[in-house]
Order: C-alpha cells, then structure tokens, then sequence
C-alpha cells in the first residue's frame, strides 16, 4: 500500500502544472494584421461598387447654377433613382455635358425645366412652358440671355438650364440643345459640405 504512495503524488503534481499552464495567447499579430487588411478591402470594394450603381458625391464648379448652387459645393447625386420612375420638373441632375466645344466638361449641374412634348420658350426675358410664364423662386434674376425658341420637345428628351441667368453664366440646353436620358448620371439630392449651407433640393 505505501508503495502506490509516490505514484499518487506523481500524479497530482502533472495535474497541478497541467492546470497552471499558460493558455494560447489567440491571433498572432500576423493574423490579426490579415484581418484588417480583409475588412478594409471588403469596405472599399462594396464603397466603389455603391459609388457606380447607387450614388456619387459631386463637387459643383462654376457658377451656372448660383444662388441655388455656389462653386465648391459638395452634391450627393442619387444614381438609381431614374431606374425607377422618370426624370420630373425641376429636378436638379448631374449630366454628362454633350457638348463638343472647346469648354466641354466631364460633367455639369442643371435644372430639368422642359419635359418630353413640353413646348419651351424664353421671351420677354421669361422662361415660358407650353405657353405658361414660368414662376422660378430658385433664381433671383429674370433671363439676360436673347429670346430662345419655341421648341417642342421629342419623347425622351428634356430641356435643361442653369439657374443663374445673367447673360453667359450658363451653357444649357439654349446652347447644346436638349438632353436625353441616357445622358443623365443622377439626380442630386441635397448639399453635404458645407455643414452650414446643408440643404436639401
């Protein structure tokens, strides 16, 4: 019997050292480094595939569209919104500039004024729509420009200015003619930056 005695003892102290030994310390910094790098990746590609398909964040340049608009504005532009109903009056959209004069731009911001089969007019320093004098709160000055027009506009087609209508601030559909779809890349929504001039449109 005293002879099992030191086995017994033995046993205990393996089981004592067992317990009292450290634990893993989990990732490897290695590991832990790989983690990020996979997270950040997955963000970036789910941000620049919903910068595509959803939505952009535009900067304005130039002054076509004061004072609803001022140089430097930051736009967010809802790209999907037009998949799912139709371009309406007074929206105002990024478009890609038709142009082919010397000035042309990747993009410009204007104001959708004329709708497919809309008769548009300037006259008498006035926008007119199907012969209807338009009220326009979003400008703080009558047109400059010469009389344009009357046009009537083909299905699918959309008669777009600048807000700002003083002679030769804004090149538009007087200047390029009107716009298609097709050319649409979004409407914008509302001004983020500056904080202090947030404002929906």
């Amino acid at each position: 019997m005293n002879s099992n005695m030191p086995s017994m003892e033995h046993s205990t102290f393996e089981e004592k050292n067992q317990k009292s030994a450290p634990e893993p310390s989990g990732k490897s910094w290695t590991a832990e480094l790989w983690d990020w790098v996979k997270t950040i990746v997955v963000a970036f590609v789910i941000m620049m595939l919903l910068n595509l398909f959803v939505f952009n964040l535009s900067m304005v340049k130039g002054q076509s569209m004061q004072p609803t608009l001022v140089e430097y504005d930051r736009l967010f532009v809802n790209k999907i919104v037009y998949h799912f109903g139709e371009p309406d009056r007074l929206d105002v959209i990024v478009l890609r500039d038709p142009s082919e004069d010397a000035g042309k731009k990747d993009y410009l911001v204007k104001r959708i004024v004329g709708l497919p089969g809309d008769k548009i007019e300037i006259k008498d320093h006035h926008l007119y729509v199907n012969d209807v004098q338009q009220t326009e709160s979003y400008t703080d000055i009558e047109v400059q420009d010469p009389d344009f027009g009357p046009i009537t506009l083909e299905p699918d087609h959309f008669f777009v200015m600048g807000d700002n209508r003083h002679e030769g601030k804004s090149k538009d559909s007087r200047i390029f003619g009107s716009i298609t779809s097709s050319e649409i890349v979004g409407k914008a929504e509302f001004v983020f930056w500056p904080f202090s001039e947030m404002k929906k449109l």
